[in-house]
Protein backbone atom coordinates (compact mmCIF):
# COMPACT_ATOMS: atom_id res chain seq x y z
CA UNK A 1 0.00 0.00 0.00
CA UNK A 2 1.33 3.29 -0.44
CA UNK A 3 1.27 6.45 1.11
CA UNK A 4 -2.09 8.01 -0.65
CA UNK A 5 -3.81 4.83 0.19
CA UNK A 6 -2.84 4.84 3.85
CA UNK A 7 -3.66 8.53 3.90
CA UNK A 8 -7.22 7.02 2.16
CA UNK A 9 -7.54 4.80 4.29
CA UNK A 10 -7.47 6.49 7.72
CA UNK A 11 -10.00 9.41 5.84
CA UNK A 12 -12.40 6.53 6.23
CA UNK A 13 -10.97 4.89 9.66
CA UNK A 14 -13.65 4.93 12.03
CA UNK A 15 -13.44 3.64 16.13
CA UNK A 16 -15.50 0.57 16.07
CA UNK A 17 -15.69 1.24 19.69
CA UNK A 18 -17.85 4.85 18.80
CA UNK A 19 -20.60 1.95 17.92
CA UNK A 20 -20.79 0.17 20.86
CA UNK A 21 -24.20 -0.14 22.46
CA UNK A 22 -22.97 1.80 26.01
CA UNK A 23 -21.53 4.50 23.71
CA UNK A 24 -24.19 4.94 21.52
CA UNK A 25 -26.56 4.95 24.78
CA UNK A 26 -24.36 8.01 26.26
CA UNK A 27 -24.33 9.90 23.02
CA UNK A 28 -28.45 9.50 23.10
CA UNK A 29 -28.80 10.08 26.55
CA UNK A 30 -26.81 13.75 26.40
CA UNK A 31 -29.21 14.55 23.59
CA UNK A 32 -32.40 13.93 25.59
CA UNK A 33 -30.75 15.16 29.06
CA UNK A 34 -32.28 18.91 28.16
CA UNK A 35 -35.79 19.94 27.37
CA UNK A 36 -36.63 22.97 25.24
CA UNK A 37 -37.22 26.26 26.56
CA UNK A 38 -35.88 27.69 29.95
CA UNK A 39 -37.30 25.82 32.98
CA UNK A 40 -40.71 25.70 34.20
CA UNK A 41 -40.38 24.43 37.85
CA UNK A 42 -42.03 26.43 40.49
CA UNK A 43 -38.72 27.85 41.75
CA UNK A 44 -37.94 29.52 38.68
CA UNK A 45 -41.37 30.66 37.79
CA UNK A 46 -41.94 32.36 40.91
CA UNK A 47 -38.47 33.80 40.61
CA UNK A 48 -38.82 34.85 36.98
CA UNK A 49 -36.25 32.71 35.58
CA UNK A 50 -33.32 34.17 38.23
CA UNK A 51 -31.42 31.65 39.53
CA UNK A 52 -29.05 33.14 41.81
CA UNK A 53 -28.62 31.48 44.84
CA UNK A 54 -29.42 27.77 43.62
CA UNK A 55 -26.37 25.29 43.74
CA UNK A 56 -27.19 24.00 40.39
CA UNK A 57 -28.01 25.37 37.31
CA UNK A 58 -31.67 24.86 35.73
CA UNK A 59 -31.52 26.73 32.31
CA UNK A 60 -29.00 26.35 29.95
CA UNK A 61 -28.52 28.15 26.55
CA UNK A 62 -26.90 25.82 23.18
CA UNK A 63 -26.71 26.88 19.96
CA UNK A 64 -28.50 30.09 20.96
CA UNK A 65 -31.74 28.23 22.44
CA UNK A 66 -33.09 28.43 25.86
CA UNK A 67 -32.63 24.75 27.53
CA UNK A 68 -33.93 23.08 30.67
CA UNK A 69 -32.09 20.41 32.34
CA UNK A 70 -34.40 17.48 33.22
CA UNK A 71 -34.38 16.48 36.58
CA UNK A 72 -36.47 13.01 36.53
CA UNK A 73 -33.19 11.51 34.63
CA UNK A 74 -30.37 13.93 35.04
CA UNK A 75 -29.45 13.02 38.89
CA UNK A 76 -25.66 12.71 40.14
CA UNK A 77 -26.58 8.78 40.12
CA UNK A 78 -27.92 8.93 37.08
CA UNK A 79 -25.57 10.68 35.09
CA UNK A 80 -22.99 8.24 36.39
CA UNK A 81 -24.37 4.95 35.68
CA UNK A 82 -24.28 5.70 31.99
CA UNK A 83 -21.14 7.45 31.88
CA UNK A 84 -19.56 4.03 33.15
CA UNK A 85 -20.94 2.15 31.12
CA UNK A 86 -20.06 4.08 28.35
CA UNK A 87 -16.17 4.86 29.78
CA UNK A 88 -16.13 0.98 30.66
CA UNK A 89 -16.94 -0.13 26.54
CA UNK A 90 -14.45 2.64 25.56
CA UNK A 91 -11.68 2.25 27.57
CA UNK A 92 -11.94 -1.16 28.65
CA UNK A 93 -11.06 0.11 32.45
CA UNK A 94 -13.52 1.66 35.46
CA UNK A 95 -14.19 5.19 35.40
CA UNK A 96 -11.65 6.59 38.33
CA UNK A 97 -14.49 7.79 40.75
CA UNK A 98 -12.35 10.23 42.52
CA UNK A 99 -9.99 12.81 41.34
CA UNK A 100 -10.56 15.06 38.43
CA UNK A 101 -12.73 13.74 35.64
CA UNK A 102 -10.52 13.28 32.56
CA UNK A 103 -13.04 15.35 30.01
CA UNK A 104 -10.62 14.83 27.22
CA UNK A 105 -11.26 10.73 27.52
CA UNK A 106 -14.87 11.73 27.68
CA UNK A 107 -15.08 14.01 24.33
CA UNK A 108 -13.42 11.02 22.61
CA UNK A 109 -16.59 8.73 22.96
CA UNK A 110 -19.23 11.47 22.50
CA UNK A 111 -20.40 13.54 19.12
CA UNK A 112 -18.76 16.45 18.58
CA UNK A 113 -21.88 18.44 18.51
CA UNK A 114 -22.55 17.25 22.06
CA UNK A 115 -19.58 18.38 23.74
CA UNK A 116 -20.65 21.54 24.86
CA UNK A 117 -23.12 19.75 26.87
CA UNK A 118 -20.50 17.95 28.82
CA UNK A 119 -19.99 20.26 31.70
CA UNK A 120 -22.97 21.94 32.26
CA UNK A 121 -24.66 18.66 32.63
CA UNK A 122 -21.72 17.01 34.83
CA UNK A 123 -21.47 20.07 36.96
CA UNK A 124 -25.80 20.55 36.92
CA UNK A 125 -26.19 17.14 37.89
CA UNK A 126 -23.77 17.56 40.97
CA UNK A 127 -21.32 14.73 39.56
CA UNK A 128 -18.53 16.97 39.42
CA UNK A 129 -17.73 20.49 40.84
CA UNK A 130 -15.47 22.51 39.42
CA UNK A 131 -12.03 23.41 41.46
CA UNK A 132 -10.09 25.69 39.90
CA UNK A 133 -11.10 24.85 36.19
CA UNK A 134 -10.66 21.02 37.08
CA UNK A 135 -13.95 18.92 37.02
CA UNK A 136 -13.24 17.17 40.43
CA UNK A 137 -15.50 14.12 40.81
CA UNK A 138 -17.77 14.34 44.02
CA UNK A 139 -17.96 11.56 46.70
CA UNK A 140 -21.46 11.57 47.08
CA UNK A 141 -22.12 10.87 43.49
CA UNK A 142 -20.21 7.86 43.17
Amino acid sequence: MNTDEKMTGDLFEVDKRLSLKPVVDFNAYLRSAFGDGPCSCIRCTSGNGDESGYEFQHSFTFDGKPTQRRFANTAGSDVLQVLKKAWLSYTKAELPLSGVLALDTVKEFVEPQLHKRLTPLFLASGLVKDVDGALQVQPQAA
